[in-house]
């Protein structure tokens, strides 16, 4: 570091105080009573200004460079516009001291021997706070939010805005030692803000904003009078009795000396953001000096160390970005770098630093040696065991072996030394820097005059802009000092790669490209290896480039010539075929004798017409095979018509006929078809395929024909459904018979024609499938829970198994009545289903109560598929104690407490549960059931099911309201046919009191109905008389009469279930006349009449067997 003086003046009276404008372009100097207003670029005086009576002992600018103060012996202060005007006046009880401007609110402190005051430009007064002791100085923190005030008894207080003292600093020996000057550091970047003090015991001490002290005191050896940081705090001015300005660090290391003066120095500032130093003396001299600072710095490879803040030492790495700060207490003079070495030398030492380890990227470093020595030297190099000063030009020692690089400064010529001969290999002019490759010994770079020259071997210089100076060369990258910083410049060594391939000196290439070039060099010099057959460094370059293409080529030439192959002709074709250069690449495997290589690269490349050429009046062979390539490439290009063409013309029918048939080429196929052989089954086969795809079965079918396939063809008409064609064919054919009516039979059951397919099954033989399609259809209704299909289901599946009875008659009747009770039990709990889960009802309570008995009496076994007891206790609960049946009611309530009941009926059965407790525990009498053989009244929920707790006779009930009907069921005496018998109760013995004939057909339905006027029946009725039985048998005791009985009943009491075979007739006998009953003839479900009328102009069929009204009885 040095100091140049700039401008000097001399003022007549002592230069107490100055002030930088924020610009930094003036300055203003308290001198004597006036303030001197100086240019700062040439020490021009502006413009005196006068205001005070007695001598300026203060001035400072404002942050925003709007006004500045001066403080004055005549107790007054001045505010000042930065256009040189006084504006404001004010004064104090004695005479100012400091004054300060707040950085952020432009606040002003003024300070004098008793008291200090706070003005701002808000306010219209000044406020006034008395002190201890006499005030010297003031400062404001950066962030404007404290004052420190140091006084002549030696403390220093601390101050917020309003002047409230928040930190008071008694300090050591503080009596004798007056603060004489005080400042905050400005710079933001520090953690903890701090506060310089300078003091007449001759120290210098660093405190923080909680009085805390940072290190110890400085000593000075002098009277300070004068303390000031740079603006980015990083330097400290120091001036006083001593008659110079010092420089410290912003720890109070010592730097050096800026200006001997003559006098003492009262007061010295830095210019702002820059570094030029003001100086004010007793004599009146204003001294305007820059400070230079020199770059000390050093380089080893990718290692540069500097100084920074001048005491310490910075190591970065070039290359990883990392950086490592040594800390110093002393100035820095010298640097250098070797290795894991770092020499850095201080005013009275060297320091001998090394690395922790040996690993290249670490970047931690520790002390080895000391030399405590005072050393003056120009250079100072560090070798591995070894420093080496260097003093004026001579060099104290060098290795013998070294190769150096010297510019003579006299010839500005490059020498190349070793041991103690030189040669000269060639003159640049221009050059005031050089640097070896470290990475190659063949290369070295210089700069000058702006520009970056890089030589290698002894090609030309190869030329680029660059600003700065070259300081070190390592492969790639080149390390360039500009001012202070240094930067690593990424250079592709392009120019003197392509110089070595010009001269196919590949190998030399490919160490240069290795340095650093761009991908797009390393492509040219694999190319060129390549070319030139040179395949060892291809791979390398190519396996940089990661081009595996290339490399499976290069693979493979190495293969064959592992083989014996070693025909250069036919590596070099295989080259320029790789490399796009066809017509290069065919001449050179014709010239080899290889003729079909170039036909197959052709064909691969899709060049016919050159393949052609090529050919000429070639083998057939070969040309067939290259139209068959032409095509396979047409079609992969999306051009299948033109591929079908080729295909047929190179005799590829299957080819042809698989396009025709993915893109839909109906007319195509037929075309082909007809004009195949019929010998042609496979190429048919697969037209007559793509026909029944693309929906032309006929086509297909005439295919078929062609060819004779018969099983193919039945096939076709089956999944066709074309049933019409398909019968003909198999009474032609009978073999074909199961091919052609069980697929029949399933098409009719899906379709809901069960009657039909169970006739089709029939014909096929396949009885047991037709049962089998109504069980998969009925289990998917009940899964679904579409329980009134699925009693149907079941019902047509009883009347099939009934059908088929006739061969497998125990088999089949079991499952007959089996899956009569299903779909009996299916059809009610349908309405519990609706009930249950739709909002409204459509039934009447006395209904959903007979439903819900119904099914739980039918429930005492096995309960079936989907069928759900909580919903029908629900019913039941709900209904019983809606008509009255609280005991029933109760009890269906704890019937659910047991069981696993949903969420949305939970809050309902509960609350029933409770409600049912204060009812009566008995039920309504007019629900109990009437048996009406035995007239016993029986209970609403009876353990024996739907049959007499007393005689043990099951129970009718209606279809509809399933209400118990006033039939009695009696069977025949062994002898008597149903045919006779139905002739016997035709006969009709003469009754008293008959009335006409009751019996009336509607709707193809037997009907019982009487006139207004009332039915006598005689009491000698003899079928009265057989309806008696044995009290208290466990057993049921039928109702069986003889020929004299039936001939005794009328026909209109009677209703017969005309079962086909095997099944025999049931026959039931009204004992309540008066009622009518209605009779389905499909499915014998029993009706009172008005309902069955009702449900059926509702539904316009039975609503158990769905049989329409209009078809005829069968």
């Amino acid at each position: 570091m040095r100091a140049a003086l700039t401008w000097r003046d001399r003022a007549e009276h002592c230069i107490y105080d100055l002030a930088f404008k924020p610009d930094g372009t003036q300055l203003i100097i308290a001198a004597g009573n006036r303030l001197l207003v100086y240019d700062t670029s040439d020490g021009t005086l502006i413009q005196p200004l006068k205001g005070h009576k007695d001598t300026v002992y203060c001035v400072a600018y404002a942050k925003d460079g709007k006004r500045f103060a001066s403080g004055s012996a005549d107790k007054s202060v001045i505010i000042w516009t930065s256009k040189l005007e006084g504006i404001l006046k004010y004064t104090h009880n004695d005479s100012i001291q400091c004054v300060s401007y707040n950085p952020l609110t432009h606040q002003l402190a003024s300070c004098s021997s008793s008291d200090f005051g706070l003005w701002s430009p808000e306010q219209k007064s000044v406020s006034k706070h008395k002190a201890s002791s006499k005030i010297t100085c003031c400062s404001w923190t950066n962030d404007g939010q404290y004052l420190a005030l140091g006084m002549f008894n030696g403390v220093i207080s601390i101050r917020n805005k309003n002047g409230d003292e928040k930190v008071k600093i008694d300090r050591t020996g503080a009596a004798s030692s007056p603060v004489w000057s005080i400042c905050w550091n400005p710079s933001r970047d520090e953690r903890n803000d701090t506060l310089a003090v300078a003091d007449w015991g001759q120290r210098l001490s660093f405190y923080q904003l909680s009085g805390k002290q940072i290190g110890k005191d400085r000593m000075l050896n002098f009277d300070p009078c004068c303390v000031s940081y740079f603006t980015k705090g990083e330097y400290i001015l120091l001036g006083g009795s001593d008659k110079q300005v010092s420089l410290f660090t912003k720890d109070g290391v010592r730097l050096g000396t800026i200006g001997e003066q003559s006098s003492w120095v009262w007061t010295c500032k830095a210019k702002p953001d820059s570094n030029y130093v003001a100086v004010g003396c007793q004599d009146g001299t204003i001294s305007f000096y820059q400070l230079i600072f020199s770059t000390v710095h050093g380089l080893y490879k990718d290692r540069y160390a500097y100084r920074d803040s001048m005491t310490d030492v910075i190591v970065q790495h070039l290359i990883t970005e990392q950086k490592v700060r040594i800390k110093g207490r002393e100035l820095v003079k010298k640097i250098a770098i070797y290795k894991n070495r770092l020499a850095i030398q201080m005013p009275e030492k060297i320091l001998i630093y090394e690395l922790y380890s040996d690993d290249s990227s670490d970047m931690y470093y520790r002390v080895k040696e000391r030399i405590v020595k005072k050393f003056e030297c120009n250079l100072l190099v560090v070798c591995s065991d070894h420093i080496i000063l260097c003093q004026v030009c001579a060099l104290k020692w060098v290795h013998s072996d070294l190769k150096i690089a010297v510019q003579i400064a006299g010839t500005k010529s490059w020498h190349l030394g070793g041991k103690l001969q030189w040669v000269m290999l060639w003159t640049e002019p221009n050059a005031n820097s050089v640097a070896w490759n470290t990475q190659c010994e063949d290369m070295l770079c210089f700069s000058g005059g702006g520009y970056l020259n890089i030589k290698a071997g002894n090609f030309p210089v190869h030329q680029q802009k660059l600003q700065g100076f070259v300081v070190g060369y390592n492969g790639s990258k080149i390390f360039c000092l500009h001012v202070f910083s240094m930067s690593a410049v990424e250079v592709p060594q392009s120019a003197p790669m392509y110089q070595y391939l010009e001269r196919k000196m590949f190998k030399e290439a490919y160490q240069i490209a290795c340095l650093g070039v761009t991908d797009a060099d390393w492509r040219e010099l694999a190319m060129e290896a390549l070319e030139g057959l040179e395949f060892e460094t291809a791979k390398k370059a190519f396996t940089r480039i990661r081009d595996l293409r290339y490399l499976e080529l290069i693979s493979s030439i190495e293969e064959r010539k592992k083989h014996g192959e070693n025909l250069n002709e036919l590596f070099l074709a295989d080259v320029y075929a790789y490399q796009g250069k066809f017509h290069e690449a065919a001449k050179l495997y014709k010239k080899s004798g290889h003729e079909s290589l170039a036909l197959d690269m052709y064909s691969d490349l899709r060049m016919f017409d050159y393949a052609k050429d090529f050919l000429r009046s070639g083998d057939p062979k070969d040309t067939k095979m290259l139209i068959k390539k032409q095509a396979d490439w047409a079609k992969n290009i999306n051009e299948p018509k033109a591929a079908v063409e080729m295909y047929l013309s190179a005799g590829e029918h299957m080819k042809a006929i698989e396009i025709s048939g993915d893109h839909g080429w109906v007319d195509m196929l037929i075309e082909i078809a007809r004009k195949l052989d019929k010998a042609e089954r496979e190429p048919l086969s697969k037209c007559a395929f793509y026909f029944k795809k693309l929906d032309n079965p006929g086509y297909a079918a005439e295919t078929y024909m062609k060819v004779g396939d018969l099983k193919a063809l039945v096939s076709l008409h089956v999944e066709t459904h074309r049933w019409e064609e398909a019968f003909a064919l198999s009474e032609k054919h009978p073999e074909f018979k199961d091919e052609v009516y069980v697929p029949y039979a399933q098409w009719l059951a899906e379709n809901d024609r069960f009657e039909e397919a169970q006739k089709a099954f029939h014909k096929a033989g396949r009885q047991r499938e037709a049962v089998r399609v109504l069980e998969q259809l009925t289990h998917n209704a009940v899964v679904e829970s579409r329980f009134n299909d699925a009693a149907y289901y079941y019902w047509m599946l009883s009347m099939q198994c009934l059908d088929i009875a006739q061969e497998q008659k125990t088999e089949m009747l079991q499952k007959f009545h089996h899956f009569q009770q299903l779909a009996e039990v299916y059809h009610v709990y349908h309405y519990i289903q609706r009930y249950t889960e739709e909002p409204f009802s459509f039934h009447l309570p006395e209904t959903l109560f007979n439903i819900s008995r119904f099914l739980l009496h039918s429930l005492t076994k096995e309960i079936p598929l989907g069928i759900s007891k909580v919903n029908t206790l629900f019913a039941l609960a709900k209904q019983s104690k809606a008509l009255g049946a609280y005991k029933l009611a109760r009890h269906a309530y704890d019937k659910l407490q047991g069981l696993q009941v949903p969420a949305r009926f939970q809050k309902s059965v509960e609350l029933g549960s409770l409600t049912i407790r204060s009812k009566p525990f008995h039920d309504s009498e007019e629900l109990v059931p009437l048996c009406y053989r035995c007239s016993t009244n029986n209970p609403l929920l009876n353990n024996l099911g739907n049959v007499c707790i007393n005689c043990r006779q099951p129970f009718v009930f209606s279809a509809s309201s399933y209400e118990v009907l006033h039939l009695v069921e009696f069977y025949l005496e062994e002898g008597i046919t149903d045919e006779e018998a139905v002739s016997l109760i035709d006969l009709e013995a003469p009754r008293l009191n008959k009335s006409g004939n009751k019996w009336q057909e509607m709707m193809n339905a037997q009907r019982l109905r009487l006139n207004d006027s009332a039915v006598i029946i005689e009491d000698d009725d003899p079928f009265t008389a057989k309806l008696s039985f044995e009290q208290g048998g466990s057993e049921f005791v039928p109702v069986v009469v003889n020929r004299a009985v039936l001939q005794s009943m009328s026909r209109r009491d009677v209703l017969i279930k005309r079962w086909p075979k095997p099944l025999r007739w049931q026959f039931y006998r009204s004992l309540l006349p008066d009622a009518s009953i209605t009779m389905c003839p499909s499915c014998f479900q029993m009706f009172h009449t008005e309902d069955y009328e009702l449900l059926v102009l509702q539904h316009n069929c039975c609503p158990f067997c769905r049989r329409r009204i209009d078809e005829s009885n069968q």
